[in-house]
């Protein structure tokens, strides 16, 4: 059974600095697409960063030079590292994988997503 567990969110003040982990569990993780997308209540959930299985990323312009995705194949984990955080980046996010199309998962499409962990909450103060 595939399984994404991400960790790492918390309450930070703008400014600051968190880093997220999404360990994938139940599959080989090399030659997965992996995206992280955010989540706030009312709002449809947007991508974030992706990262594809031979390494290229892509991200949204409101994290480009302030988050950074990377991954270790040998743990079988995907990380986002967020600086400069902002109060707008409040928000659930959850990682999310797909073995058939890098090039879907690049693009934040939503449908094209086989696996989804539960989210972690990141919140921002000003």
């Amino acid at each position: 059974q595939v399984q994404l567990v991400e960790s790492g969110g918390g309450s930070v003040q703008a400014g600051g600095s968190l880093r997220l982990s999404c360990v994938a569990n139940g599959y080989t993780y090399s030659g997965y697409c992996m995206a992280w997308f955010r989540q706030v209540q009312g709002k449809e959930r947007e991508g974030v960063a992706a990262i594809a299985s031979r390494g290229p990323t892509r991200y949204a312009p409101f994290v480009k030079g302030r988050f950074t995705a990377s991954q270790d194949v040998a743990k079988n984990t995907v990380y986002l590292e967020m600086t400069d955080l902002r109060p707008e980046d409040t928000g659930m996010y959850v990682c999310a994988a797909t073995p058939f199309s890098d090039h879907h998962c690049l693009q934040f499409a939503t449908a094209a997503m086989d696996y989804w962990g539960k989210g972690t909450q990141v919140t921002v103060s000003s």
